[in-house]
């Protein structure tokens, strides 16, 4: 893995920070508040090409790799996590059309998806499915020239305000060989949505329950074959990994960024903060953790790219390691401004928030360790 980056990723990072300073800064914070989902501005950053990194060329994507998509997703989060999150995952929704669907998938929906015009859930969690996502209820039956699905998704981003779902759901025996993937569009009929979740953080971004209840979904919008639904579903999950392991070191800059400032301007006992040993150390630590934890991001997602057969495990050890540094560097720099990092005038009470649920989503981090763990102690993996 080179560590420094080529002009074209230095471009798209350029890109990605004028993006977000520009549009993302402004109004971040009044989203958080007022708990707007931006689509205007999630439909701007599509004619740029950030709502399909990596999705498919065929559907107007950018076909890029993970490694370049996660060096644009880190650089938007540092100004707004929530709204950089919801976009990771409508590219994951989008890759999954361009890369398993059908002719008539891709192209009734995959132009949309690339540019933005259209935006997309991904919905996996169930109320009793959670960590052990193989275990999920959501049923699929073959009737006639059509698919019916009935159940209950939980905790979907974006519900309600989207216009595609990517649903899992079974249509065979029980466990993850009985599970098959969906494209939904998300005003069938039948489908019914609960209410907008109060949440800690991700204001920015709607979160609600979904009730399937004889949803009639066409044959040709079955992603790949019945029965790959969860080999699809852990593709995704190891690139959300990345995605949301980005987002957090991205937050982690973001905050490193806003301490800087203010510890170069605010003066105790006629010094400025910086002057001060003990926050000195502090701000050192910080700035380690970020470090090591964009290098492991990065590693990852090569390991991803170069489709390594022990990728999954260092996705999940970097989702494990940023987002637990990332939330604890958001942490560290709010302590730093002292009351002012109380204050929603500032963006750290916001990017602590906001980070909480990266140690949660795409597989808590405990499962992280199981995944690790399983790798290098039953399966003899070497990680080196």
């Amino acid at each position: 893995m080179d560590i420094e980056l080529n002009e074209e990723q230095k471009a798209f990072v350029q890109l990605a920070k004028d993006f977000a300073y520009g549009v993302f800064a402004p109004h971040a914070a009044q989203w958080d508040q007022e708990e707007i989902f931006p689509r205007d501005a999630l439909r701007e950053a599509g004619t740029l090409g950030l709502c399909s990194l990596y999705a498919s060329t065929e559907i107007g994507g950018l076909g890029l790799s993970r490694l370049d998509a996660s060096l644009v997703f880190e650089e938007m989060a540092a100004i707004d996590p929530s709204t950089t999150a919801f976009l990771t995952i409508h590219n994951m929704a989008t890759w999954m059309v361009g890369l398993w669907g059908s002719a008539r998938l891709r192209k009734d929906w995959g132009p949309f998806l690339a540019t933005g015009e259209k935006l997309a859930s991904y919905c996996l969690t169930e109320p009793d499915a959670g960590s052990d996502a193989a275990s999920l209820r959501t049923s699929a039956e073959l009737k006639n020239d059509c698919y019916v699905l009935n159940g209950a998704k939980a905790f979907i981003s974006g519900a309600g305000e989207t216009d595609l779902l990517i649903v899992m759901a079974r249509t065979g025996a029980a466990g993850a060989s009985g599970i098959s993937a969906f494209a939904v569009p998300a005003n069938t009929p039948g489908i019914t949505y609960g209410r907008k979740e109060r949440k800690m953080g991700w204001n920015s971004q709607s979160t609600r329950a979904i009730t399937f209840d004889q949803v009639e979904v066409p044959l040709e919008y079955l992603l790949g074959q019945e029965g790959e639904g969860f080999k699809i579903a852990m593709r995704g999950l190891d690139g959300g990994r990345i995605n949301i392991a980005s987002c957090s070191v991205g937050a982690a800059q973001g905050a490193i960024d806003t301490a800087k400032t203010y510890m170069q301007g605010r003066k105790q006992f006629n010094q400025t903060l910086t002057s001060f040993q003990a926050l000195q150390f502090k701000f050192a630590d910080m700035v380690t953790h970020t470090v090591a934890a964009r290098q492991m991001v990065r590693l990852a997602a090569c390991k991803l790219d170069s489709g390594a057969a022990d990728a999954s495990t260092y996705c999940a050890m970097a989702k494990r390691f940023a987002t637990d540094a990332g939330f604890t560097v958001c942490l560290d720099a709010q302590q730093l401004l002292g009351g002012y990092g109380y204050l929603k005038d500032y963006p750290l009470e916001r990017l602590v928030r906001d980070t909480r649920v990266h140690q949660i989503l795409e597989g808590t981090n405990e499962i992280m360790r199981v995944i690790i763990a399983r790798h290098v102690l039953e399966k003899d993996g070497d990680l080196k």
